[in-house]
């Protein structure tokens, strides 16, 4: 199926080891796009992965860091974190909505953060 609402789709909780994301997505051979919600107050602890990651944020501000550099992001503002870069939301100051795409890792489980076994492929 080629179409899709993000508004019908089944929201879930995208990297629960290290963030509080929760939202649909959607998944290709090659990306993956999503949208995400941080409630207030919570954060993406530090952490990094072998994916390529751009975060458009649509509502909400947040601290974000990535690469040993900090900034607060707003409505319109876009964070790269390139692959294997340690990076997060130090702080999610308003509720937090973002677009975010990722390419596709072979092997790697975007949810359990880690490279999945074989006979889970």
């Amino acid at each position: 199926m080629p179409f899709f609402n993000l508004d019908e789709l089944e929201a879930d909780h995208i990297t629960p080891e290290y963030s509080s994301a929760v939202g649909p997505n959607i998944r290709g051979e090659k990306i993956e796009v999503g949208r995400f919600y941080y409630p207030k107050g919570t954060e993406a602890k530090a952490h990094a992965h072998p994916n390529e990651q751009i975060q458009v944020v649509i509502r909400g501000s947040g601290r974000f860091h990535t690469g040993g550099e900090e900034k607060t992001l707003d409505p319109g503002d876009v964070i790269f974190n390139p692959p294997n870069v340690e990076h997060g939301i130090i702080e999610v100051i308003e509720d937090l909505e973002v677009i975010n795409c990722k390419d596709v890792v072979p092997g790697w489980s975007v949810k359990w953060a880690r490279w999945k076994p074989e006979e889970e492929e």
